[in-house]
């Protein structure tokens, strides 16, 4: 049955009037047509809630592309990544174990973090500090001193911009990585007295992005993930951050988190407690931007 058919006639209200005079029998019947301001209503409101709709509609796939649709697969939900951050801590030797390697023509060396606690300080660690396994920068600031991406220490909100998709987030003894816009990681570590910084997204799953916003060749650093290993890593070379990606990704990491400040200075300590540089010792300490800088510090 088409549409026509399907349409329910609107019924023609009918009034039957009939005279009382006695010497009156005429029955006079009379049809009135419905209201031409009752259909008009009708669909002035019909139309209100097609568009009211239309509008929960385009919400929801602005907040479904903004939220989900960036451009690469996630490996880690953030849900899971707070399941991660509520284990109990792997009891391991603190040690900083330093290997390296080449691929895709891009050097690189690789430190994997073992038994150490990771915060974020605004304080550079000394050389001396014998606490201190490994540091290197975190977020990024502005001229004016504000930051880049979301920033939480020891609980409290610094930054709140999601802008950066890639993230870090410490808690207690516990540390992760992973790749989106949801707050849902920060929230938790700053509810819980924990820090947490954003960063661009250099692998996500295994996929790199379309496209980077830093271009050049300049030296690199990161953080990445195989399994639930962390490392920092730093190339030998100046590169492209496309290279370094890539070279990231053909190594095996799953995710990794662009770390700026690829030709500072910073330091790493060996299971015997043994300082090694990375970079050049004469740039320390670091007076530009002191006590602004986050550094992100891993101590035993």
């Amino acid at each position: 049955m088409d549409d026509i058919n399907m349409q329910k006639p609107e019924v023609p209200i009918i009034i039957i009037e009939r005279d009382e005079q006695p010497q009156s029998k005429e029955i006079v019947t009379k049809v009135i047509a419905p209201s031409k301001k009752h259909k008009w209503l009708k669909r002035f409101l019909a139309l209100v809630a097609f568009g009211c709709v239309m509008v929960a509609a385009l919400a929801g796939y602005y907040l479904w592309n903004y939220y989900y649709n960036i451009g690469v697969s996630v490996s880690v939900t953030p849900e899971q990544n707070i399941e991660k951050l509520q284990r109990p801590a792997k009891q391991e030797v603190p040690e900083v174990v330093m290997t390296c390697d080449s691929i895709l023509g891009v050097a690189m060396d690789f430190y994997a973090i073992h038994g150490l606690k990771a915060s974020i300080e605004f304080e550079e660690p000394d050389t001396a500090d014998t606490s201190v396994y490994l540091y290197c920068r975190s977020v990024d600031h502005k001229a004016d001193n504000t930051y880049i991406g979301s920033l939480v220490v020891n609980g409290e909100e610094r930054q709140s911009d999601t802008h950066r998709l890639g993230y870090m987030a410490m808690l207690g003894n516990n540390f992760v990585i992973g790749i989106s816009r949801s707050e849902k990681v920060k929230d938790y570590v700053q509810e819980h007295g924990g820090s947490f910084f954003r960063q661009f997204i250099l692998v996500s799953n295994g996929e790199i992005p379309g496209r980077f916003f830093l271009h050049g060749k300049v030296e690199r650093r990161a953080i990445g993930r195989i399994d639930d290993q962390l490392y920092f890593i730093a190339t030998r070379h100046k590169e492209t951050l496309w290279d370094f990606a890539d070279a990231l990704r053909e190594y095996g990491f799953i995710d990794a988190i662009y770390i700026t400040g690829g030709a500072d200075y910073v330091f790493y300590r060996d299971k015997d407690g043994i300082r090694h540089d990375i970079g050049d010792s004469a740039d320390y300490p670091h007076t530009k931007w002191k006590c602004v800088v986050p550094w992100l510090v891993f101590r035993k």
